[in-house]
């Protein structure tokens, strides 16, 4: 736990990866400010926060844009930790609109980092990505690989971490980027046009509907469920890792599209074929994690497997009957 007095900035708070880190840290007794423009967040995320956390005190909500450098300086008043959850997501909408992924993305991490910088600020957790990566055959992806994006939103991360390190170097800001490999969970939404594979399968299966699978259903995944994900930016956060240091957050293992669809089906107990439609532009191939550095440095392990994340989603949606409508 960082000191009482002490404020955890978490960006894009409302949205899936961000609402489970800023949960984590209200319950270790943490007071936490989201920042979020909740132009994709959810505002009953927030709500269910206020009401979990049993303190309305130690739960602020900074509504702005990453793209207004001024309210990210007045956001960070007070803050000694920032967890840099916000971004426009998608590889797909990066294609349509590069240029707003960039001001979102690159710009907006910028006027995070020197607003960081200017506050002293003790740690700054970004959240990378695996797209950065790109198609490169080599399996698994190690950190020391020269990225490879294959999207203005994968560029948008590279970018991203690369100001990280910087800012680590040129002013001694401590910066740590996290890499992660599709992450999912519960609470992670279907109905964006944008929404990921995970989500968007249980959702059709649940429905009695044929999922629909983009290419052949045989390129793989290093799917790493969410609570995976905020271990490790706990451990970030508390001083593990090198500063300017880049880690991929995975289960180091990966399963195709097709072979997800099985698992799914099976957990769920039906039967339905697959809708298949051409592959998307900028989709790579093959993924999968190298974490022997998390491992090494953060002190980082998965401690819940794809097969258990999966039933515990499913188990959500199931639950969430407003998801299946």
């Amino acid at each position: 736990m960082i000191s009482e007095s002490e404020w955890i900035l978490v960006t894009g708070g409302a949205g899936f990866i961000g609402g489970h880190i800023a949960e984590r840290l209200l319950m270790d007794g943490n007071r936490v400010r989201i920042l979020d423009n909740f132009s994709t967040g959810n505002r009953r995320t927030v709500e269910e926060l206020g009401r979990r956390c049993g303190d309305a005190s130690r739960l602020q909500v900074a509504e702005c844009d990453l793209r207004d450098a001024q309210a990210v300086e007045d956001a960070m008043e007070d803050v000694t930790h920032v967890v840099h959850q916000a971004a426009l997501p998608s590889v797909e909408r990066s294609i349509q609109s590069p240029t707003t992924t960039h001001e979102v993305n690159t710009t907006g991490t910028l006027h995070l980092l020197e607003a960081a910088r200017r506050r002293k600020v003790r740690r700054l957790v970004f959240a990378g990505s695996s797209s950065v990566y790109g198609d490169q055959p080599e399996l698994p992806k190690v950190e020391s690989m020269r990225p490879a994006p294959k999207s203005p939103y994968a560029l948008s991360k590279q970018m991203g971490e690369t100001y990280c390190t910087l800012y680590s170097e040129l002013y001694g800001l401590p910066t740590l980027t996290l890499r992660y490999f599709n992450v999912f969970g519960p609470r992670q939404n279907p109905d964006s046009q944008y929404a990921a594979v995970i989500p968007l399968f249980a959702r059709a299966i649940l429905r009695g509907e044929r999922p629909t699978v983009f290419g052949d259903g045989k390129q793989t995944r290093d799917f790493t469920f969410i609570a995976n994900v905020v271990d490790a930016n706990v451990l970030a956060l508390t001083g593990k890792g090198h500063d300017g240091g880049v880690y991929n957050v995975a289960c180091g293992d990966r399963i195709s599209l097709l072979e997800l669809l099985e698992q799914l089906q099976s957990i769920i107990g039906t039967q339905i074929d697959p809708e298949f439609r051409d592959a998307r532009k900028g989709d790579v191939k093959d993924s999968q994690a190298g974490i022997d550095r998390a491992k090494a440095e953060l002190g980082f392990s998965p401690r819940v497997t794809f097969r258990e994340g999966l039933e515990k989603t499913v188990g959500w949606f199931q639950e969430s009957k407003e998801m299946l409508q």
